[in-house]
């Protein structure tokens, strides 16, 4: 068994504007992350499937649509229904601040918006991956 983190990156919604999750992808991948791309235009059925098949440890969302919380709440929602609610689910993209607290209090681990810097973005994510094992 392997000990390095598997994390889906995910475009769910009909945004196709995909170089800021290309960008996380490649920023984890160099950290020493395994990434699982998508793609965009995502269902939160196929974001949900694709964790399962894939048995990631962290879901990271790229949300530009402004259906933030929606996709967010139904994602979590199937993560319920299939048992995978301790995933961690991370959200990077366009985010209104007070939005933030909406999205935490249904499960988001953590919000990423524009200038978010890698270390950042790392250190986040591996501060979560300590705190779920």
């Amino acid at each position: 068994m392997s000990n390095i983190a598997r994390v889906l990156i995910g475009k769910p919604g009909l945004d196709g504007h995909e170089a800021g999750a290309k960008v996380v992808a490649r920023m984890l991948l160099d950290a020493g992350f395994e990434v699982i791309y998508t793609g965009a235009r995502q269902t939160p059925e196929m974001i949900v499937r694709s964790a399962l098949e894939e048995d990631v440890d962290v879901i990271g969302l790229s949300l530009l649509s402004g259906a933030h919380y929606e996709l967010c709440r139904r994602i979590l929602e199937l993560m319920r229904e299939e048992g995978v609610e301790d995933i961690p689910v991370i959200v990077g993209g366009i985010i209104p601040a007070e939005d933030i607290p909406k999205l935490e209090e249904i499960g988001v681990k953590a919000v990423f918006g524009p200038g978010s810097g890698s270390k950042e973005i790392v250190d986040t994510i591996s501060t979560i991956l300590e705190h779920a094992a």
